[in-house]
């Protein structure tokens, strides 16, 4: 009877792994884009960001004028996909059985889980951006 339950799950089995790394190289390849975005930024500002230090600056406000811009992309992504998942899922409703809001918690992780990636990638070139030696930039 063991045999016979773990042969008729094996399917299951295999379509949730198979759709949770598809699901796992999505979340890295949507932290590679971000870091890739805000480090191309961040390269391109070397000579302002090199400036604002040598007038004075700290590194702090350095990091967090790159992570806010970073960042505020992200979530303002983040503010779009959910509203437009809101309103995909009531209409999705209607149209397929067993379709339902309840999982807010799941919604919540995956909305978590995206905030941290993302905020993990803008973090690196914040904070190699504030680290800029402004005499080697400026040359």
């Amino acid at each position: 009877m063991r045999v016979f339950i773990s042969d008729s799950l094996a399917d299951r089995r295999f379509i949730m792994t198979l759709l949770a790394s598809t699901a796992v190289l999505a979340l890295l390849m949507a932290a590679a884009g971000v870091y890739g975005v805000v480090s191309y930024i961040a390269s391109r500002r070397t000579w302002e960001i090199s400036v604002r230090i040598a007038l004075g600056a700290s590194r702090g406000k350095i990091y967090l004028l790159i992570f806010r811009q970073g960042f505020g992309t992200v979530i303002l992504g983040l503010v779009i996909g959910i509203g437009l998942t809101a309103a995909l899922l009531r209409i999705f409703q209607g149209i397929i059985a067993g379709l339902g809001s309840s999982d807010r918690a799941m919604f919540a992780i995956s909305v978590g889980l995206v905030s941290v990636s993302a905020a993990i990638a803008c973090w690196v070139p914040a904070y190699r951006a504030a680290k800029v030696d402004p005499m080697v930039a400026l040359r």
